[in-house]
């Protein structure tokens, strides 16, 4: 992302703030991928959260299943109602191209809805990335919209986002070249304003 990029998506979040929460208050799916991820983790292991939001429900529930969590986002807002949430993680302002974490220093990720902020030239860089941040074998849990589009502007609660989104077997082909094994997938049908998306939640593990 470029700068101007990260600064345009940023002040969106900023200005979306608790209504992001509001407006997505179901997250089932979600709150079951995390705890798939926290299952398969030990007490105390790390876990990054791309794109974390608020922290909720993400961050929030593993921390409370002893985790030590990292979360990173581009939006100050998001990260003061992440801190209030979550107290028990730790938080960064950054975007993901620009994270440079230590390799193989996390037990786990998780990505709910972060990566299809990018552009798809930019995603399988993404996701190398977090790959190198896990031990060998570490599990992802990640959602994306199923669409076929690159960087699209849309409307989102009122502000203009740009956002990303894949057929479902073309975002397939994309993790296995970036050395992800779906175990899983679960489709989730959400009503978004006038139309319905196809949601998906994706089990992971890195092969390294």
């Amino acid at each position: 992302m470029s700068k101007d990029d990260i600064t345009e998506q940023a002040a969106a979040f900023d200005a979306i703030g608790e209504k992001y929460d509001e407006v997505f208050a179901d997250k089932r799916a979600q709150v079951e991928a995390t705890r798939w991820l926290a299952e398969r983790l030990a007490p105390g292991d790390r876990v990054l959260d791309v794109g974390c939001g608020s922290g909720i429900p993400t961050a929030k529930l593993l921390a409370e299943a002893g985790l030590s969590v990292h979360g990173v986002d581009i939006s100050k807002e998001m990260l003061r109602l992440a801190r209030r949430n979550a107290p028990g993680a730790t938080f960064e302002q950054v975007d993901v191209m620009s994270f440079s974490p230590e390799p193989g220093s996390f037990g786990g990720a998780a990505a709910f809805f972060s990566l299809l902020m990018l552009r798809k030239s930019e995603i399988p860089a993404a996701l190398a990335k977090i790959g190198r941040a896990l031990r060998p074998g570490g599990h992802l849990a990640l959602s994306m919209v199923e669409g076929d589009f690159d960087y699209v502007e849309l409307p989102f609660l009122g502000r203009p986002i740009r956002v990303s989104a894949y057929p479902q077997a073309e975002l397939d082909v994309v993790l296995r070249d970036a050395g992800i094994e779906v175990l899983a997938t679960e489709v989730v049908s959400f009503s978004a304003g006038d139309h319905v998306e196809r949601q998906l939640y994706h089990r992971c593990r890195f092969r390294g």
